[in-house]
């Protein structure tokens, strides 16, 4: 028994030794526009190293180290991963179908937690590579009969309660940032990355009027404090009665406590003002998303230093919230001085979408720097990432992505993805299925000949 253990031990050992210097390996892409995303602007042909999965250098005069896998970009663009802001990668696989859904809860309001149903193994994931995307974060939406936020997958959302059916949902749940990595069993990169709340014309759907959504949301607030204040005597029933779930109470702590942002979906200029307003007298720390109408109130959003989540297509007024939206949005934001991310799709099947949106925000005066920024370091700013990746510099993760031309063009698309250092398989399904039937000489594969 002693001798088959100890070969085992030495087995792993050599294992361990084998996939040491795989998971350490060093590349050294060359011939490269790199898009550093920085003050120092791009380089227009340079080289870009790295090793132990960080930036180990990036500039002109680089020269690929001894052992390094050398990779040829042909004179095609290199960018940060970029990052999906607001979507359902992961916790939704066919949006149509109730049971592959994980991105919303029938049950609770801040307290649901989308970490618990991240699906590492989701078919969509190889495809948001495909789209450039090495980082994304999940986001729940409302229950349609919460009130709800309604979604742009097409799909009818399905019903589900409060904490008692009559309670209004304005809380959607908790955030979470993943990476996209292949062949990881936890993607996890940080829960509980924010509460995400529905305001204006689904909050109002939810409390009865925008009023009561706000009225409803400090009041949340306030038994959220005192909940903190004396959770013992919650625990002996010694407190009034508060109107969210301990579960609820619980995930609102860190908000009011300023520990975790907002997610604050609105459109409607007048009230993106009572957001804002109502984050400055709470003490909390929001993110917008939608802000559809936001150009008008650009100014007061940059003085608030609030971050928002934007659809560069959203110029048509399809609500009553959404009456002036155009397509500068992204433009007169970003001239104010607000940090602007750009959403394409929250759906999983249409992340390619963000960066066609960004393009189409830089031909509508985004300068295009920005556009890239958009998709990178924004929203890792916005994410309390850009310490770790959203640009090119030395020392921050290798999330990297080797395009054959211009990010922001339709006919480009990725020829590499580096997470955290690691090369990613190019193969995806809808890849796979092209292959076995594009070059057919007229009759389908053998497995499908009939007998």
């Amino acid at each position: 028994m002693r001798i088959l253990l100890l070969a085992s031990s030495a087995l792993v050992g050599a294992a361990l030794l084998i996939a040491g210097p795989a998971a350490a390996q060093t590349y050294a892409i060359t011939n490269a526009r790199i898009e550093t995303v920085t003050a120092a602007g791009p380089i227009a042909n340079g080289t870009i190293v790295i090793k132990d999965g960080k930036i180990a250098a990036v500039g002109a005069g680089v020269q690929a180290p001894a052992g390094a896998t050398v990779i040829d970009a042909r004179g095609g663009v290199v960018t940060p991963g970029f990052i999906a802001v607001s979507s359902n990668l992961t916790v939704s696989e066919v949006s149509a179908v109730q049971e592959t859904r994980d991105d919303r809860s029938g049950k609770l309001s801040a307290g649901f937690d989308i970490q618990y149903g991240i699906n590492p193994n989701s078919t969509m994931i190889p495809w948001a590579r495909q789209s450039g995307l090495t980082r994304a974060v999940a986001t729940p939406v409302l229950s349609r009969g919460g009130g709800g936020h309604k979604d742009d997958s097409g799909a009818d959302d399905f019903a589900g309660g409060g904490v008692g059916e009559e309670d209004p949902h304005l809380f959607a749940g908790q955030a979470a940032v993943v990476s996209l990595a292949s062949g990881q069993t936890d993607l996890l990169v940080r829960a509980k990355a924010a509460v995400v709340l529905d305001m204006g014309e689904a909050g109002a759907a939810a409390a009865g009027s925008r009023g009561a959504a706000m009225v409803l949301v400090r009041s949340a607030f306030e038994d959220a404090r005192a909940y903190a204040r004396n959770k013992a005597a919650y625990d002996r029933g010694e407190t009034r009665e508060f109107g969210l779930s301990r579960i609820d109470l619980e995930a609102l702590v860190p908000v009011v406590q300023g520990r975790m942002p907002l997610l604050v979906r609105v459109s409607r200029a007048s009230d993106i003002l009572q957001v804002l307003k109502m984050a400055r007298e709470e003490g909390v720390s929001v993110i917008l998303e939608g802000v559809e109408e936001g150009w008008l109130v650009a100014p007061q959003i940059a003085a608030a230093k609030v971050g928002v989540i934007v659809d560069a297509q959203r110029d048509l007024p399809s609500s009553f919230e959404t009456l002036a939206s155009r397509l500068d949005n992204a433009a007169r934001l970003q001239a104010a001085g607000v940090t602007v991310a750009v959403i394409g799709s929250r759906d999983q099947n249409n992340l390619r979408q963000a960066r066609f949106n960004a393009g189409m925000a830089v031909s509508y005066g985004l300068p295009y720097q920005q556009g890239l920024a958009s998709l990178t370091i924004n929203p890792a700013k916005i994410w309390k990432m850009d310490g770790q990746v959203g640009t090119l510099e030395v020392g921050k993760t290798a999330d990297i992505v080797v395009w054959t031309g211009d990010p922001l063009e339709l006919s480009t698309w990725p020829t590499d993805v580096f997470i955290a250092g690691q090369r990613q398989p190019q193969d995806v399904r809808a890849f796979e299925l092209r292959d076995r039937y594009a070059h057919q000489p007229g009759a389908y594969p053998q497995a499908y000949t009939k007998p």
